[in-house]
């Protein structure tokens, strides 16, 4: 065949994912580092017009280069990749990706005498190390935070809607003290609200290199050594939005990359740990689910509306963690001063995010057609009586009943209690009137303590 559109594409996240991954195309795609490079490659040439030893360039002509980025499109891209793998004009192939983006700027340059400086005493990993941290700070910051925090808020609003919805908890996947579903809920909301503010720490840490080939300026300082080139590095690094890095081998050490990543991860626990319990919350028949018009549930089975976009999610948010571990993991070591396999390993960075932002996504569509089941839940509470027991245990100790927790657990452990049962042994009990009234009110329903009150903190 030679058609090779998304049908062919090797990864999901190109083919059948497409239409989810397409917000981060300006973030991690291999077009998009060829842009930032161009833009570091850019504007590390402007910033050397600072020095006096150097040369001018007009207001209009720094204009018309930065033009290369700004206005960078699949075109440039096209020739860029020409450059390394054929040849374009008078270049033949460079066979090296940042090598072709210095010419590409090269033969852009609007004055004579400029092209010496540009790529001046830098190494590819002064580039790469800038380029990947301008890439990947946008694409957290713009695209995966936002779908967090309409994750976060979609949770917000489900727990405040529900506070007041009792449900029976589960322990050990045995009925426990009961809760309300919107307590539950909050908590979700405020791990995400917790995890979010960590991303957006980690992300504001991320910091570049401008050191040269093994970290030292050697390059720099031999030939202007009266130029303060870390002053000069760290200002440019830091116009480029990035915090500097001070010391470095040629490699930009990962540590902060990890931090995103690992931040990142903890986020995606957060919803996994959701996705979970909602797919149980729908086993259960505590949650209901809209129907879609015309989508089938089974290919055999026509009733079924399976819980489909929270397993989506779970299956995307785990393999999402395991690349993030993966990337932590291997960026953050190089042998010796420099070692090329980061290289290949980065180019994965896109993947990795690519399969956060599906599984958030799909997560925010599994919320979105989900409603709690308030009969159901309250039938559930109603045939598990037995949960009160903690409170009246807890009633008896207050009396000073030094076997209130023994008479408990031998009227309910490892059987079925009923109210009835309850109040047969309330009335054998030596205690007040009023406190007798006490224990016959509880009810497994109305045993949720502050639950409604505790989603008011989020």
């Amino acid at each position: 065949m030679t058609d090779r559109g998304p049908l062919f594409a090797v990864s999901p996240l190109d083919g059948r994912y497409t239409r989810y991954t397409e917000p981060l195309t300006d973030y991690a795609s291999e077009a998009a580092l060829m842009r930032a490079r161009v833009q570091v490659e850019v504007e590390y040439l402007i910033a050397l017009t600072d020095l006096a030893q150097t040369f001018d360039l007009t207001a209009d002509q720094k204009a018309d280069l930065r033009a290369l980025y700004e206005e960078f499109d699949a075109e440039d891209a096209a020739i860029i990749k020409q450059l390394e793998t054929e040849g374009w004009k008078e270049y033949t192939a460079t066979n090296h990706d940042v090598k072709a983006v210095e010419y590409f700027v090269r033969d852009a340059l609007p004055i004579e005498g400029a092209g010496p400086f540009v790529h001046f005493a830098l190494t590819s990993e002064d580039v790469n190390n800038l380029a990947h941290r301008m890439l990947v700070k946008p694409a957290v910051e713009e695209v995966l935070v936002p779908e967090l925090r309409d994750l976060r808020d979609t949770l917000s609003e489900m727990a405040h809607e529900y506070r007041d919805l009792p449900m029976l908890a589960r322990t050990h996947g045995q009925p426990a003290t009961p809760t309300t579903f919107g307590k539950e809920v909050a908590v979700y909301a405020a791990r995400l609200g917790r995890a979010i503010g960590e991303i957006e720490r980690a992300a504001d840490g991320l910091a570049g290199k401008l050191a040269g080939a093994s970290g030292t300026y050697a390059a720099h300082h031999v030939a202007y050594p009266e130029v303060d080139w870390p002053a000069f590095s760290r200002t440019f690094v830091q116009s480029l939005g990035l915090e500097h890095r001070d010391l470095s081998t040629q490699v930009n050490p990962c540590d902060d990359l990890q931090s995103v990543f690992d931040t990142l991860r903890n986020a995606n626990n957060v919803l996994l740990d959701m996705d979970r319990d909602m797919w149980l919350y729908v086993s259960q028949r505590y949650l209901g689910q809209e129907t879609v018009e015309g989508e089938t549930g089974s290919s055999t089975m026509p009733h079924k509306v399976n819980p489909i976009d929270f397993e989506n999610s779970e299956g995307n948010l785990s393999k999402a963690n395991s690349d993030l571990v993966f990337l932590g993991d291997y960026v953050t070591t190089s042998r010796l001063q420099r070692d090329l396999s980061d290289s290949t390993v980065k180019r994965n960075i896109g993947a990795a995010l690519s399969h956060c932002l599906i599984g958030y996504g799909k997560a925010q569509r599994g919320l979105g057609k989900v409603t709690p089941n308030e009969q159901v839940m309250r039938e559930d509470l109603a045939a598990n009586p037995e949960v009160i027991g903690e409170a009246v245990q807890t009633i008896l100790r207050r009396e000073g009943d030094e076997q209130a927790y023994e008479r408990i657990k031998e009227l309910t452990r490892g059987q079925r209690a009923s109210l009835e049962d309850f109040r047969d042994l309330f009335d054998d009990l030596d205690v007040s009137p009023e406190v007798r009234e006490e224990l016959r009110a509880l009810t497994p329903e109305g045993y949720t303590g502050i639950a409604s009150e505790l989603v008011g903190d989020i």
